[in-house]
């Protein structure tokens, strides 16, 4: 069975306000942001452990009706954004989608400076090491280079990591302005209160270790296996907030590795990038 016919246009809603100083001069330019905003929510709803989602599903996570969800899935499809599984009668994202983050990640300068230190480092300490943009309230990688003896698998260039749980993330906070953290956190509160409750203290925490050594540390609060360190960057020319993570698997670490020896390596990476970048 073939994807639905779209059966109505798409109703006008007065949910998604224009950007700061901007007013809509038409509704149909209202109905158009509207449109797009709920086109992207359902993308978002697709991920490596749900890569096929039919519309019943997708208007649980988005929360719009399925007659809405059927139009948008349709329009997706035709557009190459989604792909249709008629055996299943779901959907994927489609290759359109890769055209879309491709330019983004061409443009990132830091990435093509921070590649060869990021992968030195992976391979010295036996694990990984990524850099991350914030994309709400995750931490979204843009690069990450492993090690080249099969122990660590994850993660890849796309990976989302909570900013609350992560260290990427907390290091990212560390960088923004105290009135930037402060609406994040505030978003994490209301979107996620119990995240809120868990992890603010550990928050608050690395905050103070970045402010006094560079860097903080998780002892597997993201995966159990999994230890870590974060380092924020200056900010880009752009005004892009970059952090990095070195993460090793927990049975090959050795004791006071990450605050004697990562972590301090972590900082010097990401000082040096800095340097490479003009960054000062």
């Amino acid at each position: 069975m073939g994807a639905p016919e779209p059966s109505a246009p798409f109703p006008p809603s007065p949910s998604v306000p224009p950007p700061g100083g901007f007013s809509y001069e038409h509704e149909g330019d209202r109905q158009f942001a509207t449109t797009l905003a709920r086109g992207l929510e359902v993308l978002r709803c697709f991920t490596p452990l749900e890569p096929l989602l039919g519309n019943k599903e997708i208007s649980v996570r988005t929360g719009l009706p399925k007659p809405t969800v059927s139009r948008l899935t349709y329009t997706l499809t035709k557009l190459g954004y989604l792909r249709h599984n008629m055996r299943l009668g779901k959907y994927q994202l489609g290759s359109a989608v890769l055209s879309i983050g491709y330019p983004l990640l061409a443009s990132m300068s830091v990435r093509q400076a921070a590649r060869p230190l990021m992968k030195e480092l992976a391979d010295y300490c036996n694990g990984s090491v990524s850099m991350g943009v914030r994309d709400r309230l995750n931490m979204v990688y843009v690069e990450s280079c492993r090690s080249g003896n099969g122990i660590t698998t994850l993660p890849d260039i796309g990976t989302a990591v909570p900013i609350s749980q992560s260290v990427i993330g907390r290091a990212f906070l560390a960088a923004c302005t105290p009135p930037e953290r402060e609406a994040v956190l505030n978003q994490i509160k209301v979107k996620d209160p119990e995240a809120h409750r868990k992890y603010r203290p550990s928050i608050d925490k690395s905050l103070e270790d970045i402010r006094a050594r560079g860097f903080c540390t998780s002892l597997g609060e993201l995966r159990r296996e999994v230890l870590a360190v974060g380092v924020p960057m200056r900010r880009t020319v752009d005004g892009e907030i970059v952090a990095f993570n070195c993460a090793v698997p927990a049975f090959i670490a050795k004791k006071g590795q990450l605050e004697e020896d990562l972590g301090p390596r972590l900082v010097a990476m990401a000082r040096n990038i800095e340097a490479s970048l003009g960054l000062h």
